[in-house]
């Protein structure tokens, strides 16, 4: 009876010990596996990679005149006591702010000193008319294009597509400069792509804005070399979003994360952030802009946020002092002096 008991027993004990091996430390403390994240050559998007289902960054942007880019996140400042974590800027339109383009790109580097994250965006002149230009619906932000002159835009030759080019090569020289700096930049050009108001956007399909959008990625990164934007694949909350999604993807290879602007005032639903969820897949999603901020709770069933970045002005209109305090005073809202610096 003897030689049967003792092996059994050494397979009971041996199996109980390798058990709790695996679930447990030393201490009997549970252990976490370490979170798996892709290794990209990006500071920046290894970071949010990282933070991912923890945590979410605050960030504001800083809307014209470019003359003051750090007028919103000082703003944000003086209201909570705390810095946000991502600093927005953006090329613009206006004579004015197209001037003082290098002020803009000065106040990302000293952003990124600071340890921010760099978000810049650019509300461009339609190709097919003049720049500069105003935000009207004639000659400006909010003009069209008919479908020859998108034809145009998007075939190489055209006039119109040597316009566009000229137009990029003017602001690839700032992006070059931050390239040289070392500074990264979440680049989110073409914003909105599903809105119609905008020139360069609201056409579904292969053949529409996401041609657009490849054939600008593909300048900008080919052509120039600029290997520091960080491509950010942006789409507004309308009714139509998880179709959206679909008819506006760019592809796996054409973006690094996914951004929802959310304006619709049904605020952050669980049927947006599945949306953008579903078709990111393991990429990063984020707030691209909104007015109306998440509150702690809605992040908690929302965890997957990378960033909020609230628009200049509307966020002070749409949430209260005690709001904004409370939020950027959360555990689960990173501050810019949270952040690990770079």
């Amino acid at each position: 009876m003897k030689s049967m008991l003792i092996p059994s027993l050494l397979v009971v004990l041996l199996f109980s010990d390798c058990s709790k091996s695996s679930k447990t430390s030393g201490d009997d403390k549970p252990v976490t596996p370490p979170k798996e994240t892709p290794n990209t050559p990006f500071k920046t998007l290894n970071y949010l990679y990282s933070i991912s289902g923890e945590k979410t960054l605050s960030g504001i942007h800083n809307r014209e005149p470019n003359a003051t880019p750090a007028r919103w996140t000082d703003e944000i400042y003086n209201t909570t006591g705390k810095y946000p974590a991502l600093w927005s800027g953006d090329f613009l339109f206006q004579a004015e702010n197209i001037n003082n383009r290098q002020i803009m790109v000065n106040e990302a580097v000293t952003q990124w000193k600071k340890g921010a994250v760099i978000n810049i965006m650019w509300h461009a002149c339609n190709p097919a008319l003049s720049q500069p230009c105003g935000w009207d619906d004639g000659k400006g932000v909010l003009s069209s294009l008919t479908d020859q002159q998108f034809t145009e835009l998007t075939t190489d030759g055209t006039a119109i597509n040597a316009k566009w080019k000229g137009m990029m090569d003017e602001v690839c020289l700032y992006l070059q400069q931050l390239k040289d700096k070392g500074v990264e930049v979440l680049w989110r050009p073409m914003h909105e792509m599903n809105q119609g108001k905008f020139w360069w956007a609201g056409r579904p399909g292969a053949s529409g804005t996401v041609k657009l959008w490849k054939l600008t990625h593909d300048y900008m990164v080919k052509t120039k070399g600029l290997t520091n934007l960080i491509w950010v694949w942006d789409v507004q909350d309308f009714s139509t979003l998880s179709n959206d999604v679909k008819s506006y993807y760019p592809g796996d290879d054409y973006y690094d994360v996914a951004a929802l602007d959310v304006y619709d005032g049904s605020g952050f639903t669980q049927a947006k952030y599945m949306a953008m969820v579903n078709i990111a897949g393991k990429k990063p999603i984020a707030i691209g802009e909104c007015d109306k901020l998440p509150t702690e709770e809605e992040l908690t069933y929302q965890p997957k946020w990378t960033f909020f970045m609230s628009w200049s002005e509307l966020v002070f209109e749409k949430n209260t002092k005690e709001q904004l305090i409370k939020l950027y005073g959360s555990p689960k809202v990173q501050s810019l002096d949270k952040m690990p610096g770079w």
